[in-house]
């Protein structure tokens, strides 16, 4: 008598764990992304309208300006993670500076950004952006200063905005460069709200592409910020 044969259910069980595999790398990051972790934070942007911008202005334009609490600057990259696209943010409060304003002209300013206060959603990017990529022990700041006036034109009423291009240099990583930041600022009662942003190639100031493990990013970033300026 032939010995019986066993149904070769072994194949079956290898197929349905190479499906799984593939959904779990497909899927995977794609539930993540889109359930689990959310979507990034939108960019930053001027806010629809200011506490103080009703009323008539009772402080005037021209003078310096010191940075507020309410501050807020960080960055903005796209990563790659098993084919699932996702934008990492970063953000703190963390933010010092000051601007001087005359004669309808933005004469100069300077913003500074504690890096070491720098967070995001994730501690395993934050260990990465702290250590390996921005090395904040060594390099704890960038700072953007003005080179170039900023001509105003009219000075807006209470709630009106003006945008214009920033001229200066961004220190960061132990490197210095010229940049653009594309600026708006809206004016209230008593404060001035300016928010910018300011592409940024890695390798432009020597810093490692943020890519680690199986997540990859592009070779560049947004610094975004929208600063609160009061009369110093």
């Amino acid at each position: 008598m032939a010995p019986l044969r066993r149904p070769r259910h072994w194949k079956r069980w290898l197929i349905g764990l190479i499906v799984v595999a593939l959904v779990l790398v497909v899927g995977g990051p794609f539930l993540y992304f889109r359930v689990i972790e959310g979507p990034a934070p939108a960019p930053l942007r001027l806010p629809k309208r200011h506490a103080s911008a009703g009323g008539s202005a009772t402080v005037p334009v021209d003078g310096r300006w010191t940075v507020a609490g309410t501050s807020e600057a960080g960055y903005r990259v796209q990563e790659v993670l098993f084919g699932q696209s996702n934008t990492a943010v970063g953000r703190t409060n963390a933010v010092t500076g000051s601007m001087t304003i005359a004669q309808r002209r933005v004469t100069a300013a300077a913003i500074s950004v504690d890096l070491t206060q720098v967070s995001s959603d994730q501690s395993l990017r934050d260990r990465q952006f702290q250590g390996r990529i921005m090395d904040t022990a060594h390099f704890p700041t960038v700072a953007f200063t003005l080179t170039t006036p900023i001509a105003i034109g009219a000075v807006p009423a209470v709630g009106g905005t003006v945008s214009e291009p920033a001229t200066g240099t961004l220190a960061m990583h132990g490197v210095t460069r010229p940049v653009v930041a594309q600026v708006s600022a809206r004016r209230n009662a008593s404060t001035i709200d300016v928010n910018g942003s300011i592409p940024v190639v890695f390798a432009d100031w020597g810093i490692p592409n943020p890519t680690f493990g199986p997540a990859t990013t592009e070779d560049h970033g947004v610094i975004e910020f929208l600063v609160t300026f009061a009369p110093a």
